[in-house]
């Protein structure tokens, strides 16, 4: 498993205002767009091409263009559907598809809901879209619901991460062929498992749903 934690002014200087309560839904959705598209950029360094010929204005050349089958985008219901829109600007023929899953508070265990996926995902490149890894249980679920259907190639972008959920996904998938991009590694986890310092719950601020 290859873990990559963007390191850059921009996206830092995105998700402080991301992080402060004051930021209105409006605001948050439309950051979490643009830092999506900004991992993205890292996340698919390793996306997959084919060589296309082709003719410019001035002469013939050879370039590539993205293989088939093509890549698959995955967001986790409901957080990760505001993250959707920012990956598909940066890959637009991408495949999408999708897997809803809750995180029970009492226990901390993710159950999934839905899916919306082909059967045989054999060989396929896979990204799966949750703002945050906390503890790491729904990101390894869905991993390994990929994994298990055949996809070769996972990538999970997170907006944050904290240290216990990366420990865990090391610990249960460092054989796989996986990446983790995150835009910042936060210090902990809360009694509650929010990541502290974090933003809050990314689905209530995207949606306006906070209390």
């Amino acid at each position: 498993m290859r873990v990559h934690v963007a390191d850059h002014p921009l996206i830092t200087h995105k998700l402080t205002v991301l992080r402060d309560a004051t930021t209105p839904s409006s605001t948050f959705r439309s950051l979490v767009k643009e830092l999506v598209t900004l991992l993205a950029y890292e996340a698919t360094r390793r996306v997959r091409v084919e060589p296309v010929d082709i003719v410019t204005p001035v002469a013939p050349t050879r370039g590539v263009q993205i293989a088939s089958p093509r890549p698959l985008v995955v967001p986790i219901l409901r957080a990760g559907l505001g993250m959707l829109d920012g990956m598909t600007a940066l890959v637009p023929t991408a495949e999408v598809g999708f897997l809803g899953m809750v995180r029970d508070e009492q226990t901390l265990q993710p159950t999934t809901y839905a899916t919306r996926l082909p059967d045989d995902l054999s060989g396929r490149q896979a990204f799966i879209l949750d703002p945050m890894l906390a503890t790491g249980g729904s990101m390894l679920a869905a991993i390994r619901y990929l994994l298990d259907r055949g996809a070769t190639d996972v990538t999970a972008i997170c907006l944050l991460g904290a240290p216990e959920g990366l420990a865990l996904l090391e610990a249960e998938l460092g054989g796989h062929d996986v990446d983790v991009v995150l835009g910042a590694l936060d210090e902990r986890l809360s009694d509650q498992g929010y990541i502290v310092p974090g933003l809050g719950d990314a689905g209530d601020r995207l949606y306006g749903t906070a209390q």
